[in-house]
């Protein structure tokens, strides 16, 4: 019995890839949330985002973090394990058409924010499909609290949320994970920390299902 106990303990280590496009304020949320992640997980996590953190960023201020740093680099600092068992690589850059090689993973997370970002997300939607990763991404995360919260493939929704139909107009019309609470920047409503919570428990959860069932 306890050998089959080792056996199973062995197989429950970190696996993996997975890449996080964009670490703001629900990127940071997911990152920690796979670095936490106990018997299975990502052996690594891609990180990418150029942008430093500045006053505004409270959840990084509050976790420790200095105005003036890389976000992919505070991420990598808070992730504390030895990189045998698991690592962030730290890549302080915005994505465009130059480095879309960088973007390894088998699971890439999209949550890249702040004017149109729709066609830099096909892009990497993609260059991550022609290597067979699984990509999720985000189509509005607006609301007070308590929105009904969506996951799907973008086959699956209406035509009633402009980001989805923008990435259709993109060339993704499947085998891409959306998310959202169907609430848009239109909707004059905040993104308050309860919806990023639980957003991102969703798209960790997720991740770490399709993580799992590309290297079983």
């Amino acid at each position: 019995m306890e050998d089959e106990i080792q056996k199973m303990e062995d197989r429950q280590v970190p696996k993996g890839r997975i890449d996080l496009i964009g670490c703001g304020r629900l990127g940071l949320r997911i990152g920690i949330n796979l670095i936490q992640v106990h018997r299975g997980g990502p052996k690594v996590i891609g990180a990418f985002d150029g942008q430093k953190i500045d006053g505004g960023d409270v959840i990084f201020t509050l976790l420790g973090a200095e105005t003036g740093t890389n976000k992919p680099d505070f991420l990598k600092e808070l992730c504390t394990h030895n990189e045998s068992f698991r690592k962030v690589e730290s890549h302080p850059e915005y994505i465009n058409d130059d480095n879309l090689d960088l973007i390894t993973g088998d699971v890439v997370i999209i949550v890249i924010a702040g004017g149109n970002t729709i066609p830099t997300a096909a892009k990497i939607i993609k260059h991550a499909h022609k290597r067979g990763a699984v990509t999720i991404g985000t189509a509005g995360i607006f609301g007070f609290g308590n929105e009904n919260i969506e996951i799907k493939d973008i086959s699956e929704y209406d035509d009633n949320n402009p980001a989805v139909e923008e990435l259709r107009a993109q060339g993704i019309t499947e085998n891409h994970l959306i998310l959202t609470t169907n609430k848009l920047i239109r909707d004059n409503e905040p993104v308050t920390p309860y919806t990023l919570d639980e957003v991102a428990n969703i798209i960790t959860m997720t991740a770490l299902k399709k993580l799992r069932d590309k290297n079983d």
